[in-house]
């Protein structure tokens, strides 16, 4: 089953996109769903993919020695965008993916994108654009949760 225009214009990682660019977008785009406990990816793991969440709670997780457990970076939801690092070189995880609830999601396929964005320049622009946002968004509520657990380690951003 494929993903049409008018579910993606709905993301809001999308919003706003053009309608070519939705179109092109739509033709990468299928459904995809995980089972509470399925990993979604692995830190080192090869980064190809990302997904649009459309309901559940997904952790992100980095892992820590053999003796302890990873430690949870962010819980996120519907209305998130999950990976990035198919976007930037050397292309691969730098955290464990884990659904916690049964997730929906929207699978697009990182590396064809990424190919396609070096010809299609407005499609390489809006993507980076949505990207770094989110990027930005996590790394201020990192610093907020470190203020929070009165660490003095505050992140200049």
């Amino acid at each position: 089953m494929q993903i049409n225009t008018a579910t993606l214009a709905e993301q809001p990682f999308l919003k706003g996109l053009s309608e070519p660019l939705l179109e092109m977008l739509a033709k990468e785009a299928m459904p995809v769903e995980f089972k509470t406990g399925e990993e979604i990816f692995s830190e080192g793991g090869l980064a190809n993919r990302f997904y649009l969440i459309c309901s559940g709670k997904i952790e992100l997780k980095s892992p820590t020695d053999s003796e302890h457990e990873p430690v949870v970076v962010e819980t996120i939801g519907a209305g998130s965008v999950l990976g990035w690092s198919w976007l930037f070189p050397p292309y691969y995880w730098h955290f464990d993916a884990c659904a916690v609830t049964p997730v929906k999601a929207i699978f697009l396929y990182g590396t064809r994108l990424r190919e396609e964005c070096k010809t299609n320049h407005e499609l390489g622009y809006e993507l980076m654009l949505r990207v770094s946002e989110v990027v930005i968004e996590r790394l201020q509520a990192t610093r907020r949760r470190m203020i929070g657990q009165g660490n003095s380690l505050l992140l200049p951003i």
